[in-house]
């Protein structure tokens, strides 16, 4: 990744770490103070537990990679994470894990006809009946994303466009020298897809080269091309925050929003991004905490202003909500602009920060789940991809490629119909309730073992 270095890596050690560690810890304490088969058994609570930790454990929540997130190729499996969220199918995973270990020690236990005290621990019994267990949980999660998938209602659609300009880091660094180039990119690109006729048309994050509103010259040859296309359009751009009420702003510092635009080139409103990059786009705890030059560059003098509204647009008594980037990665996030009525939602994002490595997919993975658990249709509109539309079971119908199927680092456009769904389902109402119950599990099975002295 480029500017990556080694004190980097370094940080997310010392973060990264000590959870696995911690992880090795709870499950060999509760294997000393109970046996190992009741460790097996803990260990899914455990894992979700520190998932969950990891996930919103203040500024350095990173609900990014989660073990569920594997899985999201395979709509078989991942239909009840509209009741769990992404750690269920986490919880299922490190359950089946856990049988598989406790199987393997046991038939090393015979093949081996070993004495060592923790092997002889494992009875045929415990361990069927945790085989057993695990095998009856996959059924489960089988059977109700076979339904799931099966009775999934219909209703009416609008047709999307999303672009995928592929506009190098470089150049957009530098948008005084390349804004002729970049404009011409998604102009080009927008021409490309009028006559498909789309109803909505998607540019990434931050797709213009420097301010719209206060730029005129933008201006003059956005609105021409929406009025040509004759569609609602919605573009990313650092602008501004013109249109948040209640709220005072530096007028020196701007934010990283979208800008609604009707079919006549009328400013309908603004998002601006809630959720900011620590370090990139906000600094925490700025004036309390001297982060050093190597975290927080002296150079960089201006941060982003982030945003409190979570704005819901509407396109022709239809809502829909957008994130920007990141943002996606945050269920609650998500969900909030769900359960206030979007009816779709729409996920802008310039990835060009990761290079081509595998930041793209795990990212995609993660949209995968914000659909499923909503149940709701999500377009993704990413400056070098991946550009694509994910219906409410996770399946993506559609994605920005070349002719040999590469989906990232490549310039073009995708125009599909976009389903909408107003069933709000148990995870959007109430949330992580899944991961509650099994932080008190967690917490149960942690006192009662601190509380127990050590087998001999």
């Amino acid at each position: 990744m480029p500017r990556y270095k080694i004190w980097h890596h370094i940080l997310f050690e010392f973060y990264f770490g000590p959870l696995m560690g911690l992880l090795g810890l709870c499950v060999s304490s509760i294997a000393k103070r109970r046996s190992p088969i009741a460790a097996l058994w803990a260990f899914p609570f455990l894992w979700v537990s520190l998932e969950f930790f990891r996930s919103n454990f203040i500024f350095l929540s990173i609900p990014w990679a989660l073990l569920g997130h594997s899985q999201y190729q395979n709509p078989l499996v991942i239909q009840p994470a509209a009741i769990t969220g992404a750690y269920g199918i986490s919880f299922l995973l490190a359950f089946v894990n856990a049988a598989i270990t406790a199987g393997v020690l046991y038939l090393f236990k015979l093949i081996s006809k070993t004495s060592r005290l923790s092997l002889s621990l494992f009875s045929k019994k415990s361990v069927l009946t945790l085989i057993a267990a695990a095998v009856g949980l996959t059924f489960v999660f089988i059977g109700y994303s076979w339904l799931s998938i099966t009775v999934l209602p219909t209703t009416r659609s609008i047709r999307v466009s999303v672009l995928q300009g592929n506009i190098d880091q470089e150049k957009k660094s530098n948008p005084s020298k390349y804004a002729k180039q970049i404009m011409q990119t998604y102009i080009d690109l927008t021409q490309a897809v009028a006559d498909q006729k789309p109803k909505l048309v998607v540019w990434p994050e931050a797709a213009t080269p420097g301010f719209v509103l206060k730029n005129m010259a933008h201006m003059n040859q956005i609105v021409p091309l929406i009025r040509a296309t004759d569609a609602y359009f919605l573009i990313g751009s650092s602008e501004y925050p013109k249109f948040q009420k209640g709220r005072k702003f530096d007028k020196e510092k701007f934010g990283n929003t979208a800008l609604f635009f009707s079919p006549n080139g009328k400013v309908l409103g603004q998002y601006l991004k809630i959720h900011l990059v620590p370090f990139g786009e906000t600094i925490p705890y700025e004036g309390i905490i001297p982060w050093p030059s190597f975290i927080v560059s002296k150079e960089k003098k201006s941060f982003e202003i982030p945003g409190r509204e979570f704005t819901l647009f509407d396109l022709e008594n239809e809502k829909f909500g957008v994130l920007i980037c990141w943002e996606v990665v945050f269920p609650d996030l998500f969900r909030t602009f769900v359960k206030n009525g979007a009816g779709f939602m729409l996920n802008i994002t310039n990835e060009g920060w990761f290079g081509d490595t595998a930041a793209p997919h795990q990212m995609l993975a993660i949209n995968v789940f914000r659909a499923v658990e909503n149940r709701i249709t999500l377009a993704r509109a990413a400056n070098t991809g991946i550009s694509c539309f994910i219906d409410p079971t996770g399946r993506i119908y559609g994605r920005v490629e070349d002719r040999k199927g590469k989906a990232t680092y490549v310039e073009g456009h995708l125009t599909r119909e976009v389903n909408i769904y107003h069933e709000k389902t148990f995870y959007t109402r109430y949330g992580d309730v899944f991961v509650y119950c099994t932080l008190l599990v967690t917490g149960v099975l942690l006192i009662v073992t601190a509380f127990r002295p050590k087998n001999r």
